[in-house]
């Protein structure tokens, strides 16, 4: 019997910059890697790490005016000839930089000629509304955390304008169950296609260490910006209260550096010498912390699905998360970690003493079946394979 030919897609992928997230990366050499033809657009031109394979185009700097005016004259020199560089050179001469803008991605879109143009951020699609009805390709939006979740709901203009796009999108690509849910509460798209597809990690690179009985003093860390939604306060709260029992910890906030909330609460709830802010840093240091640490806390107030309890997880470090959105997903509570109520630092106390009473041997095995069951769900293969029967589904519609 002959085997059918596996279909190979022409892909854009529409970040708005070169220096894409972690999830962005792994599903771009996956993608390569499985042959299909990958294009990552953005609007800058330095690129320190590109991925092997991959056609990076940019659309002009948002920082520099003269390498805007550089690429604008580029594109439009090799790609459309004399008329459109007069009307390049005028538009320079006027100053339009959001004209030029958008006249590279109509020149590069040209030249890709995609299948699909996969959107990985709501606030990119204004750039793409006059090619949301168009014959020439397909348009996915990625709905991720914060950018569905939370603020389409505290920004009423936000809601309005994805209301008004959403019916007129391919498809929909979730990172979690949760998400798409949310998602449908602001619109459908016009096939009706909304694939969940969880983040997928390179597993391999990603060893699991069980962790040995610890010391006197417990060691939490959280990865993250220090922005409202992730809500450190809580966490320092539940911190001040294990203080007050004469629990014994430190607490690293990578991320955290120089935030006045977060500065002030440290200093107003006694706990400068318990608490550590510190700057962001590359993911291989990320990964080293993990593995110290004898916790990492997620107390989010809203989550697609945090990538960084994922990570957390494939390594062997114990995960305590606020049940918010697509966390229980990923964790049953007591079995692969913790969930407590979201902006509750009594539950969280509670459950962070818990831990501190558990032998190496529970740790190990609330450990091993979070491991498995990143590997069940989030391994690099599955994520690849959703992708692919994602933009198969929408160009099929």
């Amino acid at each position: 019997m002959r085997l059918k030919k596996k279909a190979i897609f022409n892909i854009v992928i529409f970040d708005g910059s070169f220096q894409t997230t972690a999830f962005i990366r792994r599903l771009i050499q996956g993608l390569v890697k499985q042959g299909h033809q990958v294009t990552v657009l953005g609007f800058n031109t330095n690129n320190p790490e590109p991925v092997e394979g991959v056609c990076y185009k940019s659309l002009g700097s948002n920082q520099s005016k003269r390498a805007l005016i550089i690429t604008s004259l580029g594109l439009a020199f090799k790609q459309s000839g004399i008329l459109t560089l007069f009307k390049t050179i005028w538009l320079t001469i006027q100053g339009n930089r959001k004209a030029l803008l958008e006249q590279n991605l109509n020149l590069v879109l040209k030249s890709a000629k995609p299948d699909i143009v996969h959107v990985q951020w709501p606030s990119l699609l204004p750039w793409l509304e006059s090619y949301l009805e168009n014959d020439n390709f397909k348009i996915v939006l990625s709905q991720r955390g914060f950018h569905v979740m939370v603020r389409p709901f505290v920004k009423p203009a936000n809601f309005e304008y994805l209301q008004s796009i959403y019916p007129r999108l391919d498809g929909l690509h979730s990172v979690s169950q949760a998400i798409s849910k949310t998602g449908t509460t602001i619109g459908i798209p016009k096939t009706g296609i909304d694939h969940v597809v969880y983040t997928g990690l390179a597993l391999k690179d990603l060893e699991y260490q069980a962790k040995v009985k610890r010391g006197d003093v417990l060691q939490l860390l959280s990865v993250g910006r220090a922005h409202w939604v992730k809500d450190y306060p809580t966490a320092l709260k539940a911190c001040a209260l294990l203080k007050a029992e004469g629990f014994k910890f430190q607490y690293t906030i990578v991320g955290g550096a120089g935030d006045e909330e977060l500065l002030y609460l440290t200093h107003a709830l006694g706990l400068e010498t318990a608490v550590h802010l510190i700057s962001n840093i590359n993911q291989a240091q990320v990964f080293q912390y993990m593995q110290e640490a004898d916790i990492l806390l997620s107390t989010s107030i809203e989550e697609g699905l945090a990538n960084v309890v994922v990570e957390a997880m494939a390594l062997g470090t114990p995960i305590i998360s606020t049940d918010c959105g697509g966390m229980p997903e990923l964790i049953t509570h007591e079995e692969h970690g913790w969930l407590v109520p979201v902006g509750d630092p009594q539950a969280l106390k509670q459950v962070i003493m818990k831990f501190q009473s558990l032998t190496t041997e529970d740790i190990c095995a609330i450990t091993k079946a979070a491991r498995l069951r990143v590997e069940e769900q989030h391994n690099e293969q599955t994520m690849l394979s959703g992708m692919e029967i994602l933009y198969e589904a929408v160009l099929k519609s």
